[in-house]
């Protein structure tokens, strides 16, 4: 029977990265975020209480048609032993992946959210006469209220952190671990032996040389250029932000999985962020 384990976490912290070394074993199917999790959400706002059809369906027939789209999703994927599904909407999601796959861990990618802003911010100027749907007319004018519009409840960076926080602290918190960008960037080889460990498999020689995966005609349509590019060599490189320094310190501060107490998930992070 196919293994499901998933990818969440934040956005701009090395999901598509992860993803694109454990693609090389080929035991695993893993990619950039799927449509699955939406899909799923979609289907049960329809037949879900306030819903036309809610009188045709108990609980059990809820739980088949969400199974149906996922087992549907991935028929095609059915050599693979394993299917990493990504999206940032699973770690607020737990107690239904509890009731669909029962055995199950989460790897959530996480980085100082103002190193996250920074690279927003990197693309939105790699990128001038594009503009994205990540903004509108009224968000889009300064970094500070591109910052902003991300961080809010509803931004990209903002839902996921919401939801990534709530994991944390939840009660399904053992299934989750965190891994820090940097330090993947930086100790590939460990951190992958890490998580192999974290998800009960033997360890498998990647190459961090070679990757060679990205989804440019997604990034195409959405007007981002670069969002999921994964460069072939896998390698920490510093570099200055070009945040003004208050909005620098401001979004550091969010990184509350530095706080270790009251959570039962697993983390690759350093100590400190600096």
């Amino acid at each position: 029977m196919q293994q499901v384990h998933f990818i969440s976490g934040l956005p701009r912290s090395g999901s598509t990265l992860l993803a694109g070394i454990l693609r090389q074993n080929p035991a695993f199917h893993a990619a950039m975020s799927s449509p699955v999790a939406g899909l799923i959400n979609s289907c049960l706002e329809q037949i879900g209480a306030g819903g036309e059809f809610y009188t045709f369906f108990d609980e059990e027939k809820r739980k088949h048609m969400c199974q149906a789209i996922f087992d549907a999703y991935y028929k095609d994927k059915s050599d693979h032993q394993i299917v990493f599904d990504t999206n940032r909407l699973w770690t607020a999601r737990l107690h239904q992946l509890e009731e669909l796959f029962g055995d199950f861990k989460v790897l959530c990618c996480v980085r100082n959210p103002a190193w996250i802003m920074d690279s927003f911010e990197q693309i939105y100027r790699k990128n001038p006469f594009d503009y994205s749907r990540m903004f509108n007319p009224q968000n889009r004018q300064t970094v500070y209220s591109r910052c902003e519009s991300l961080a809010n409840g509803a931004g990209v960076v903002g839902s996921a952190w919401s939801a990534l926080k709530e994991a944390y602290y939840g009660d399904q918190s053992e299934r989750l671990l965190l891994i820090d960008y940097d330090l993947l960037a930086q100790h590939p080889e460990r951190t992958l032996d890490l998580v192999y460990k974290f998800i009960g498999l033997p360890a498998y020689s990647h190459n961090f040389e070679q990757l060679d995966y990205q989804e440019s005609e997604f990034d195409h349509t959405l007007g981002v250029k670069g969002l999921h590019k994964v460069k072939r060599k896998v390698e920490y490189q510093p570099r200055r932000t070009i945040l003004p320094p208050d909005l620098f310190q401001k979004y550091s501060e969010m990184a509350f999985w530095q706080d270790k107490a009251g959570t039962s998930a697993s983390i690759i992070a350093p100590k400190t962020i600096i």
